[in-house]
């Protein structure tokens, strides 16, 4: 409760900080129209010092947590990749290597994961509106918004045959098999002890609460936008500026839009589907909606869409040059179903190149790539990635 009460006033003085540079600077938006709110009094800041988050931190990394000890939250948010994997769909358990050299060991009946693997990179701010308020235990997580808050979102990848429980327990039994699991090992009996203050802590609920922990410190937010934003001009290249303009006026902003560039709402879009999968994934409630995803670092997160079918972002720009009536890209989804926000965006080259430009400049590559030694299982850290 603490914490939120200080995420709070966090925002509130970033609105007073941001209120007072616009009316300072007028200059910003004649020399280019801003399209998003700057993150300007955010203190931004990758180190851990809280024993939660440090416990969070060896539990995202420790394959301890998958059934057959293969596979941990590291193998598919690596930060190498941007805290992704850079894979369309991703190989969870029974397979081994890292990034788009990860295969499955044979024999195989695992599935490909039927969503491309999300950046956590901002996650602590998923939700966030076009103002900058955000409630973290009711932001929505996945590509179907279909869990709150970065704590319930884990209990998705543990209990997943194909993520992370793979052979070793069946669904029902997957998180007191691994509270019993974590249980027998001291170290992590220390850590938890240390963490929450009893000798009875190692719980699920403890054990989403610390992730989450560790996860709302993975942050990027000094991207050369930001340094515009906050009154460095130079920060921006001529391209990038034009680009910028391009993103507003094509309406890019409508859906993207806000300090993480999203409105974190679902939207029908007729994405073609991936063909590597035998059933064409309908979205949220069959509908056929995802999400909007944050723009935040894209340019390190390829591939791209809910099911990671465009590989480059000229192929993203191709598919909106292509969308709407009466056209549509995916035969299970009727033109007159698209969303009336998604329009068509026709560019010429230069301008794509402009726009593209402009979405790299919203890269922060300062983010916390810190990858560790060893965890307390003994097992190999991010799984079986080598």
């Amino acid at each position: 409760m603490c914490k939120n009460i200080v995420a709070l006033l966090t925002v509130i003085i970033f609105f007073i900080v941001v209120f007072q540079a616009c009316t300072k600077d007028e200059t910003t938006t004649t020399i280019a129209p801003t399209v998003s709110t700057p993150i300007q009094s955010i203190t931004v800041t990758n180190s851990i010092t809280n024993d939660t988050a440090l416990l969070g931190q060896a539990l995202f990394w420790d394959p301890i947590l998958s059934g057959d000890k293969d596979v941990a939250c590291a193998t598919c948010h690596h930060p190498n990749n941007a805290y992704t994997d850079g894979l369309d769909l991703a190989l969870g358990t029974n397979a081994v290597g890292y990034g788009q050299n990860r295969r499955f060991l044979k024999p195989n009946d695992v599935p490909l994961t039927k969503r491309n693997t999300q950046t956590i990179l901002n996650a602590a701010f998923n939700g966030m509106d076009i103002n900058g308020h955000y409630l973290s235990m009711t932001a929505p997580m996945f590509w179907d918004s279909r869990a709150k808050s970065l704590e319930n979102q884990l209990i998705g990848p543990l209990t997943t045959f194909e993520e992370m429980r793979g052979h070793a327990y069946a669904e029902a039994i997957t998180l007191d098999s691994l509270v019993a699991r974590l249980t027998k090992n001291t170290e992590y009996r220390q850590l938890f002890q240390t963490a929450f203050g009893s000798s009875q802590a190692i719980t699920a609920a403890n054990i989403s609460i610390a992730i989450a922990r560790f996860e709302r410190t993975l942050l990027a937010m000094n991207s050369p936008y930001d340094q515009y934003q906050k009154g460095d001009k130079t920060a921006l290249t001529d391209p990038q500026i034009q680009g910028m303009r391009i993103f507003k006026d094509e309406g890019c902003s409508i859906c993207h839009s806000g300090p993480m560039f999203s409105d974190y709402k679902l939207h029908v879009m007729s994405v073609p589907d991936n063909t590597q999968l035998a059933v064409s994934d309908a979205g949220a409630g069959g509908t056929y909606a995802f999400r909007t995803p944050s723009l935040r670092n894209v340019g390190l997160t390829a591939p791209y869409m809910h099911n990671g079918v465009f590989q480059t972002l000229k192929q993203v720009l191709k598919f909106y040059d292509d969308i709407g009536e009466p056209i549509s890209q995916n035969p299970h989804v009727r033109a007159e179903q698209l969303d009336a926000n998604i329009q068509r965006i026709a560019l010429l080259p230069a301008d794509q190149d402009n726009l593209i430009a402009f979405l790299n400049a919203l890269t922060d590559p300062t983010f916390d790539k810190f990858i560790p030694a060893r965890v307390p299982s003994g097992l190999n850290p991010g799984g079986n990635i080598r």
